[in-house]
């Protein structure tokens, strides 16, 4: 006869300051990729940023995808 033997185990709880910088994390991350238009990279490029949109055009195939109208 064999018997079978539980072994339970538990996990360590998440940190709340863990759950709070993945939220954080992806609000900045969803900013980034849906209404950026040059307001990031302006604080350190200037004006032109704002022309020329990197994160905009970066994220552009992304933007569709998720649903966020960009032109």
């Amino acid at each position: 006869m064999s018997q079978s033997r539980q072994v339970a185990m538990r996990r360590p709880p998440v940190s709340r300051v863990a759950i709070i910088a993945l939220a954080a994390i992806f609000v900045v991350g969803l900013f980034l990729m849906g209404f950026d238009q040059g307001e990031t990279l302006s604080l350190v490029y200037g004006q032109d940023a704002y022309v020329d949109a990197l994160l905009h055009e970066f994220t552009h195939d992304m933007r569709h995808i998720a649903g966020f109208p960009c032109h």
